[in-house]
């Protein structure tokens, strides 16, 4: 998910495949350098310039591939489509010993709010899909020290999908955010 080039020969396989593409969505996790630390980075007078590599400047990065390859092929399709960018609740708001994947995060939601407005008049719809709270693996397996309700359903995070894949150009919502309601929820 770094290289645009990679995203746009995908697309054009799928389209050949298919005949088109309607929808595109990105729920991959890109990380630079190495992921020593604390998870998120760690305190930001303790974090290192790799540590800023892993945790902020590869999500952002990721983000940009996947939107600039999306939106370049879909616009060379000439047709209407969807492209959803996932990320984490830190796109919201920064905590404490994770600022780094905080200022990640809030790099995802400022490039797809830029993709937004920018393929817009292209007739293709870009949302951010925020998904404020762990998820809960495939395998229906628990996740150590976090109770099942607290995890998000990824059956609902698929309805979620389809909600914005399924909209008309006349209530196109760009953002959306999904909590368990047995988790926390910061307005």
């Amino acid at each position: 998910m770094t290289d645009q080039a990679n995203v746009r020969d995908v697309l054009a396989t799928v389209a050949q495949a298919h005949g088109h593409v309607d929808l595109v969505v990105n729920a991959a996790s890109a990380y630079g350098g190495t992921r020593s630390g604390p998870f998120g980075g760690g305190p930001i007078a303790e974090a290192d310039p790799d540590a800023f590599d892993a945790w902020a400047a590869a999500p952002a990065r990721s983000a940009f591939s996947f939107l600039s390859g999306a939106g370049s092929f879909l616009t060379a399709q000439g047709r209407a489509a969807t492209v959803i960018q996932v990320t984490g609740g830190s796109s919201r708001r920064a905590m404490p010993g994770r600022g780094l994947w905080a200022a990640g995060a809030f790099g995802v939601r400022a490039i797809t709010q830029a993709a937004a407005l920018e393929l817009r008049p292209n007739g293709i719809h870009v949302a951010l899909l925020i998904v404020d709270a762990g998820i809960e693996p495939l395998s229906g397996a628990t996740r150590p020290g976090t109770a099942r309700e607290m995890l998000a359903d990824p059956l609902e995070i698929a309805h979620a999908v389809q909600f914005l894949a399924d909209q008309g150009s006349r209530a196109a919502t760009h953002e959306l955010q999904v909590t368990p309601l047995a988790e926390a929820w910061v307005p």
